[in-house]
């Protein structure tokens, strides 16, 4: 079972965004900006492009609805989408807040934010769903 699953059944605490019977959305611990949500998959498959297209397309749209509600709930020009893959064995796309392409660089320090400040921006967003 992997990290994200253990999210998704509640053995790990999450700053949780949105569910669906197929998807499930929550902030980045390790954020790159404020708002940084990751999508996933309710079923576990390593790579996004092992998903049948059907779901592929689900989860676009799914995170189409979770990327406005940032949108509108964080100072940014627009959400950036990366989907990299690496880091966990559970398919996920990054939906980030940015106002320059830069924003979007991995490498970039992490933010440090409080357990507050997520509660109050995963708050803010769920209220823009």
């Amino acid at each position: 079972m992997t990290i994200f699953s253990r999210i998704i059944v509640g053995e790990i605490p999450c700053y949780k965004i949105a569910e669906n019977e197929q998807f499930f959305a929550f902030l980045d611990i390790n954020p790159m900006t404020k708002g940084h949500t990751l999508v996933i998959p309710k079923q576990e498959e390593d790579y996004l492009f092992n998903l049948d297209d059907q779901t592929v397309a689900d989860m676009m749209v799914f995170s189409k609805k979770v990327a406005a509600a940032i949108e509108k709930s964080v100072s940014c020009l627009r959400i950036g989408v990366a989907v990299i893959g690496l880091e966990v064995p559970h398919s996920h796309i990054h939906l980030i807040p940015i106002n320059k392409e830069s924003d979007m660089n991995f490498n970039n320090p992490k933010l440090k934010l409080s357990p507050e400040e997520m509660t109050d921006i995963a708050a803010e967003i769920r209220k823009n769903l």
